[in-house]
């Protein structure tokens, strides 16, 4: 196997989140929907709104990746609901199966002999394929992190 090869499944694990920290099946399942747009006192987000925000960025940086007709999204409007609440009761699920599919298009591209991860991407402006597939890795545990401590908060954390 070739460095490359090495890489990308190491990438592959990283972004399964097989590693160092929860996956964000197991950090999100089991959320009562009554408490999924809870914000806990001093916190300026909900549950809803962390794992909309993990689906809605990683899907920016899938898109970044894939289409050279990439247009940047306006920060922090197009990242975040605005609302702490779902817009419907099916949201939830929605977004997690979103997030899902969108993981295995960017661990599609890392495993894809055509990528070459330390190409710059044609459109971007210095980013890498390696780079991006990084930043959605450590974008996703981080906020994986804050869904788990505002679990324990909400006292919904097993």
């Amino acid at each position: 196997m070739n460095r490359n090869n090495l890489l990308s499944k190491q990438l592959i694990k990283l972004l399964d989140s097989e590693e160092a920290h929860m996956n964000l099946s197991a950090a999100a399942g089991g959320v009562p929907a009554e408490l999924r747009g809870a914000q806990p006192q001093g916190l300026p987000y909900s549950l809803w709104q962390l794992l909309e925000h993990m689906r809605l960025s990683q899907y920016d940086i899938l898109e970044f990746c894939r289409n050279p007709d990439y247009k940047e999204s306006k920060w922090p409007d197009d990242y975040w609901p605005a609302s702490p609440s779902s817009p419907s009761a099916g949201a939830w699920d929605k977004s997690i199966t979103g997030f899902h599919k969108d993981c295995e298009e960017l661990k599609k591209l890392a495993l894809d002999d055509n990528t070459d991860l330390f190409a710059k991407i044609p459109h971007g402006t210095g980013q890498t394929f390696l780079r991006e597939l990084l930043l959605a890795a450590d974008h996703n545990a981080y906020h994986i992190g804050q869904i788990i401590v505002v679990r324990r908060l909400l006292g919904i954390w097993k």
